[in-house]
């Protein structure tokens, strides 16, 4: 929801730091690795009940997340570091609440669940229309310069890192809070789809 107002923010943030991995020779597609090892890292800290630890590592796999797309800009996007952005940002998606149930089964795996399920179809509610926005085609920048259409939605990667926060933060409230983003998750694939079948109509 809120990705595509911040993202010239985000950008200016991630400016400078970009320019200084560029220069020293650290390519997009290294900086993309580095983010996946720290977030694959704070999932395993989360799933040994060192949640804090967890969100320290989480937080860093976001920036990287930030520097690798502006790192791209200045040498050049390629559909390999899109496609590569894209996947390993679904494996922390999955990874965290995945964590959080190995921390606490009996408390957390259903909630857990139910996120994931949610995150599974707002995603392929998103990445379907990708396709046909490329069969037809289609363009915008309204989430920034991607490697393919974004179809904006309610819950998106902003909100995901605040419910993430949130998890880390209070952890005992792990099932309440991953509940309610499935719910926003469930509203968010609800309206793309409508937007995807009115645009592809």
């Amino acid at each position: 929801m809120f990705d595509g107002r911040l993202r010239p923010l985000v950008d200016r943030t991630t400016a400078h730091g970009a320019r200084w991995l560029h220069e020293r020779g650290i390519c997009a597609q290294t900086v993309t690795l580095a983010a996946l090892a720290a977030g694959v890292s704070g999932a395993v800290a989360i799933a040994a009940s060192w949640p804090l630890l967890g969100l320290a590592l989480i937080l860093a796999n976001r920036l990287g997340d930030g520097l690798d797309g502006a790192v791209a800009r200045i040498e050049g996007p390629t559909d390999r570091g899109g496609y590569l952005d894209i996947v390993l940002d679904f494996v922390i998606y999955a990874a965290v609440p995945l964590a959080f149930a190995v921390a606490d089964p009996a408390q957390n795996a259903l909630a857990a669940v139910v996120l994931l399920a949610a995150f599974l179809v707002n995603a392929v509610a998103f990445l379907a229309f990708a396709i046909m926005a490329e069969k037809r085609a289609l363009q915008s920048q309204a989430q920034g310069l991607k490697s393919f259409y974004f179809l904006a939605g309610l819950a998106e990667g902003f909100e995901t890192i605040v419910a993430f926060c949130l998890m880390c933060l209070i952890p005992a409230w792990f099932a309440e809070i991953a509940l309610m983003f499935a719910a926003l998750c469930a509203v968010s694939a609800l309206a793309r789809m409508a937007m995807a079948w009115r645009a592809l109509n």
